[in-house]
């Protein structure tokens, strides 16, 4: 009897043909979504292949978060054709005022379940293995024929197994384990294979610090990153789901292509510093690294939980009059908490911008373009050359407390020193 990995049960469950790592088998897609950049390009595709309509309007979905609200004439083309695509397919389309950023809003609305196979054309759409679905980035092309067809093909992925050992500090988020992985991994260590994640420490981290871990997935060169449902994350999900759903589990005696270890015990705060996410160092090794810019926000790290650890620090300090400080929320539902919360007015006062959900700076979109010259620390996913301006600008990943503690100090720190 075969015995699977989690990745490869998920996909034996959405395929007739034999599951072996490296086949390729033609799968049931349970749900295929685009954003206003990529969706424009599968429209275009989809009325070339001769498609009429999608296999399942309620499981189609378009959402506008990458220049949303429109920057310039152009993005808001995007987001017409977008729009006007979506009414009339009768498929999901949400407005700006009720939507946010796709990987943090479509778990949120229960449109991402356990066991599923989840495309989206965007690379982070792997944020959903948090939730336990086998959920991976597409191109506008096959997202098309996926909306056409309610199917795709997938190469099965080879697994790696990460297990993380020991207890992490108070200091130490999803955003530095992840970072701790792609460091020990590097940005091509774990190509086109699942990142399952196990350890008993992992149930302690919240589910915003999941998402995070399995939106970073892809910075490893990974298919997707596969969290196992535990109690609270199937809590969640019942909640919330817009469909029935079935939850996989790898089996005992699965075989991984690679396992690491991760050691929680002696793991600090950590950043990347430019020009790759592999470029992992503590915190508080930087030195005197000024900075120009924080950015507190995307679909890496917009959640409750993300700006709740910021504010802490932040609460009662002054943003450095060196620095300019963004903070978006990834989704309305997270914006309202943080109003209700009195999180936003913290944030202002300590001399903070906080603005409407959206991918904002992250992907060199609007509202925090970086100038030659100028660093920022990012809670973002990606640090290459140019990602959010200038060529000549610079980027350090980090998670929210390091972010925040920066944001007071002027420069990389590590968040014990405030």
């Amino acid at each position: 009897m075969k015995h699977y990995t989690m990745a490869e049960a998920i996909i034996a469950a959405h395929s007739k043909d034999p599951v072996e790592a490296g086949n390729i088998c033609g799968v049931e897609v349970d749900f295929a979504f685009a954003n206003d950049i990529t969706a424009p390009p599968a429209i275009k595709e989809f009325a070339k292949m001769g498609a009429e309509k999608v296999f399942d309007a309620a499981r189609c979905a378009i959402l506008p978060d990458h220049f949303t609200p429109p920057k310039d004439i152009a993005s808001a083309e995007q987001t017409k054709i977008s729009r006007e695509f979506a009414r009339q397919q009768g498929m999901l389309y949400w407005e700006i005022g009720r939507v946010g950023v796709e990987h943090a809003f479509l778990p949120e609305q229960g449109h991402v379940l356990p066991g599923e196979i989840v495309l989206g054309a965007d690379s982070h759409t792997c944020t959903g293995g948090a939730l336990g679905a086998l959920a991976t980035g597409v191109g506008s092309t096959d997202l098309a024929a996926a909306w056409t067809l309610g199917s795709t093909w997938l190469r099965v992925p080879e697994t790696c197994k990460v297990v993380f050992e020991g207890a992490s500090s108070p200091w130490v988020g999803g955003k530095d384990l992840i970072l701790a992985v792609i460091g020990k991994l590097g940005v091509e260590g774990a190509r086109y294979m699942a990142l399952e994640f196990h350890g008993e420490a992992l149930s302690a981290l919240p589910l915003d610090g999941r998402m995070t871990m399995a939106n970073m997935a892809v910075e490893a060169g990974g298919k997707t990153g596969l969290f196992i449902p535990d109690e609270g994350t199937l809590a969640y999900v019942k909640a919330r789901a817009k469909r029935k759903y079935s939850p996989m589990l790898p089996d005992e005696g699965a075989v991984y292509a690679k396992s690491i270890t991760i050691d929680l015990d002696r793991l600090e705060p950590v950043v990347a510093l430019p020009h790759l996410p592999e470029n992992v160092k503590p915190a508080k090794e930087c030195g005197d690294m000024a900075i120009d810019q924080v950015f507190i926000g995307s679909c890496t790290n917009g959640r409750l939980t993300d700006i709740e650890q910021a504010v802490k620090i932040l609460k009662g300090r002054r943003v450095h009059d060196r620095v300019r400080l963004i903070v978006i929320p990834a989704s309305y539902e997270v914006y309202s908490a943080a109003l209700e919360r009195g999180h936003v007015r913290d944030l202002t006062e300590a001399g903070a911008v906080v603005c409407t959900p959206t991918c904002g700076p992250c992907l060199g979109g609007y509202m925090g373009i970086l100038a030659a010259g100028e660093r920022c620390v990012s809670t973002s996913n990606r640090n290459f050359v140019g990602r959010m301006g200038s060529v000549k600008s610079e980027i350090v990943l980090a998670g929210p407390m390091v972010a925040a503690a920066s944001a007071v100090l002027g420069r990389v720190a590590d968040p014990r020193e405030v």
